[in-house]
């Protein structure tokens, strides 16, 4: 290489294109499967939010967020601190479990698993759908073992339905949470002004706690902010996860996710 070649940029050409992977989530109950798919709404049956729609509205307030929406902050807040609540629940629920598993002496027991399960690849734009799905997939396995333990006598039948059925609302609890959020498309701007997009926030979804509407508190996984308005200039030392676009997590952020 002659110095004029190893002096000279690179050509674009030669660029790294961004990593990608695929994501899949694998189910081996059919009440997980449930949480997934969710129902329509028909006539005297209310319609149940399954993973997916809870991944695209989810999807709207992460977009929001980057916007500087305080209220979408607020909310992914909410999100995040509902995961980390059913997470521990799960894990005494299956710790329990585990301890009723161990109580057949000499006999050893090995959690029932579907011989057909069901696979699905994830397409999510933010992390916190992904990290929802994980949840779905303890409760998977928590329903497995709920079943396991009723099979060879040491669970009730009501402690096994109490499990299963504590967990399913939870999660459906969890999907329920970004419908209560409204994209008005404000910022922390409309609120430091008190104008009509400010009092219509309030009204649909209340008052942002202080710290939230400061920057001082944003939920662990929270995007980077494009921009922040004049007056909230602080530098919130927070960054986003890598979002996943298609079939697959990239290492580059794409703005129309």
């Amino acid at each position: 290489m002659t110095a004029e070649n190893s002096n000279s940029k690179p050509d674009d050409t030669e660029k790294l294109g961004p990593l990608r992977g695929q994501v899949w989530l694998t189910l081996q109950t059919n009440q997980a499967r449930r949480l997934v798919r969710g129902r329509n709404g028909t006539k005297g049956r209310s319609p149940i939010i399954g993973l997916g729609l809870f991944a695209e509205r989810l999807r709207l307030i992460w977009q929001a967020s980057r916007n500087d929406d305080p209220y979408a902050d607020w909310w992914l807040i909410k999100v995040h601190e509902a995961i980390e609540d059913r997470e521990a629940l799960f894990e005494r629920l299956q710790r329990d479990l585990e301890e009723r598993l161990t109580q057949m002496g000499a006999i050893e027991v090995d959690v029932a698993v579907s011989d057909r399960p069901y696979r699905m690849p994830l397409q999510f734009a933010n992390p916190y759908a992904y990290q929802a799905a994980r949840l779905v997939s303890t409760y998977d396995s928590l329903v497995c073992a709920a079943l396991t333990a009723s099979h060879i006598g040491v669970l009730d039948r009501a402690s096994r339905d109490h499990v299963i059925e504590l967990g399913a609302r939870k999660i459906r609890g969890l999907f329920m949470i970004p419908q209560g959020y409204r994209f008005l498309r404000i910022e922390r701007s409309d609120l430091q002004k008190g104008n009509e997009k400010s009092t219509q926030a309030v009204q649909f979804m209340g008052t942002v706690p202080d710290d939230v509407l400061s920057g001082e508190r944003r939920a662990p996984l929270a995007p980077t902010q494009r921009s922040l308005s004049s007056g909230f200039s602080r530098n919130l030392g927070l960054h986003s996860a890598p979002s996943a676009m298609a079939t697959a997590p990239s290492t580059e952020e794409n703005d129309d996710v």
